[in-house]
């Protein structure tokens, strides 16, 4: 069996097949597909992607590569593109290759943030938390791509794989962010690795430009999904992205398929009186495309959220939980000020809450210092 357990440095990443068009080269990543280790490419039907499979396949073809090879795509349910199980298919069709479909099984993407603000509903009402908190992912809290992509494509690979080297292609480009240009061209993945063999990922075209990635699919004469070719997105992720650009959010509500995953998305930002992006409301972007109800639903909703950022402003610093623990106990005045905020805060978002009186807070305040200092000892 091939081992591979020596580290990532300068010394060992092949620097020198960063020309137009190529795959980009790690010593590591070559030593694995040398002995032939499985090869996932992730897959979401955007064009990143897409070029990505075209060229892996080449490149293994080229090395003489014959071990396993599979497409690998996270389904986010209600909030994906009509278009881009139908493009991976048909890109798993035209490569040969097996294309692999995953699922959270605790539900979808919109599942997620349901759960999410119920859970967070929770948390504020048993004081468990200062401030409520938003259902929405975030650049900060990318939840949605950890759980619902990440750790759901490396648990069916680890499954498929229990030994051995395996390798998991992705299509990120430094060009993309700033972020992006920092990433190396491999490393060892800790939700692939196994007891019994090194999981590595592989960002195979993190050189390329943008047109070289269009050049590329258009030479293998294959076509964009929808979200580009009809509607002008930029990208391809959920239809509507906590992290998508305005123009991006008006090209997805373009797309009839869209509208109820729009109009459930907005019906949360109504509930819980969170917009979907900052300061930006999903209902705000095509406010025909609702109706008369909900549209007064969600006007009401941005007074009711003004009120809870009102109150919640109030709060002193010292007072909100640092990694999930209060600080310090709060005085008879400051008790009395937190009793009128979570009044005002259940209030404004329409929802239930304990400890609205001076002793229960002051109870509960008390009885989670003394859990942390428990936990510290421990």
């Amino acid at each position: 069996m091939l081992q591979l357990d020596f580290a990532f440095d300068d010394q060992l990443t092949i620097r020198t097949a960063e020309a137009r068009g190529s795959v980009a080269r790690d010593a590591v990543v070559d030593a694995a597909l040398a002995g032939n280790a499985p090869v996932y490419v992730g897959v979401s039907g955007g064009k990143d992607s897409q070029a990505l499979a075209y060229r892996v396949q080449a490149h293994l073809d080229d090395i003489g590569h014959v071990g396993p090879r599979a497409l690998i795509h996270s389904d986010l349910g209600r909030v994906e593109w009509r278009d881009s199980l139908p493009v991976c298919e048909r890109l798993a069709g035209r490569l040969g290759w097996e294309l692999i479909v995953v699922r959270r099984t605790a539900g979808d993407m919109m599942d997620r943030w349901l759960s999410r603000w119920a859970a967070n509903v929770e948390r504020y009402a048993s004081l468990s938390c200062v401030r409520l908190i938003m259902p929405w992912s975030s650049a900060a809290q990318r939840f949605c791509t950890s759980e619902l992509k990440s750790q759901i494509i490396a648990r069916a690979i680890r499954a498929r794989h229990p030994a051995g080297p395996v390798v998991s292609a992705v299509g990120i480009r430094r060009e993309e962010s700033a972020a992006r240009a920092r990433m190396p061209v491999a490393k060892r993945d800790e939700r692939l690795t196994r007891a019994r063999g090194i999981g590595l990922t592989w960002n195979a075209l993190i050189h390329w430009q943008r047109v070289e990635v269009l050049d590329y699919i258009r030479a293998r004469g294959d076509v964009l999904h929808e979200a580009y070719r009809i509607y002008g997105s930029s990208r391809v992720s959920c239809a509507f992205c906590v992290l998508a650009s305005l123009a991006d959010l008006r090209a997805a509500a373009r797309c009839v398929d869209n509208m109820a995953i729009l109009r459930e998305i907005v019906g949360l930002e109504v509930r819980s009186t969170f917009s979907f992006q900052g300061k930006r409301w999903l209902g705000d972007l095509a406010p025909d495309l609702l109706d008369a109800p909900m549209r007064a639903a969600l006007a009401e909703a941005k007074e009711r959220a003004a009120l809870r950022q009102a109150a919640e402003a109030r709060i002193p610093s010292h007072l909100l939980y640092a990694a999930g623990w209060p600080t310090c106990m709060p005085t008879a005045e400051e008790t009395r000020l937190l009793v009128d905020v979570r009044k005002q805060v259940a209030e404004a978002a329409g929802i239930e809450a304990g400890y609205l009186d001076a002793t229960a807070i002051q109870a509960r305040y008390a009885a989670l210092l003394d859990e942390r200092r428990l936990a510290a000892r421990r």
